[in-house]
């Protein structure tokens, strides 16, 4: 009887330290709404070229465009996204940190800015360290039918 007790006792604990692993490796948002506009998906073999740009897909990708916005103090959570996001800052000022920057060294975006995440498990967050709302378009190219982002464990690179 007492041998019973002990393993369920030492499985409960197993399953309860699991848990809570798992729990706190994922960083996700605050004060974030995605608001999902439009998905499709665009064929391999698409080729532009022009004296500004080449772009090609070798595979079938989709095109995701989201809103998203952040309230003051709200931040995206550690995440990373399967294929390339092209960003625009429709409000406000976006803070982006890299974990890859051992140095925590912010990068400010402001409204009319335009930038590239790379994708590929990049990992990074974005924050609203400003007084308004954050507002930006997101348009992702990820393949067909996967998820736009992935939340990340917190790299220990920041002190958030």
């Amino acid at each position: 009887m007492d041998r019973r007790r002990i393993v369920r006792a030492s499985v409960l604990t197993l399953v309860l330290m699991l848990l809570s692993a798992g729990l706190a490796a994922a960083t996700p948002g605050a004060g974030v709404s995605a608001t999902p506009l439009v998905r499709g998906t665009l064929e391999a073999g698409v080729k532009v070229h022009t004296s500004a740009l080449k772009f090609s897909t070798k595979e079938d990708v989709d095109v995701a465009t989201h809103t998203i916005t952040v309230a003051p103090g709200g931040h995206t959570g550690w995440h990373s996204h399967p294929g390339p996001v092209f960003v625009t800052i429709v409000a406000g000022t976006m803070t982006f940190y890299d974990a890859d920057d051992p140095t925590c060294s912010p990068i400010l975006y402001e409204t009319g800015d335009s930038f590239i995440d790379r994708g590929g498990g990049h990992v990074h967050i974005a924050r609203n360290e400003g007084t308004t709302d954050l507002v930006l378009s997101a348009t992702y190219l990820v393949p067909v039918g996967a998820a736009v982002r992935t939340d990340a464990a917190n790299p220990g690179t920041c002190p958030f």
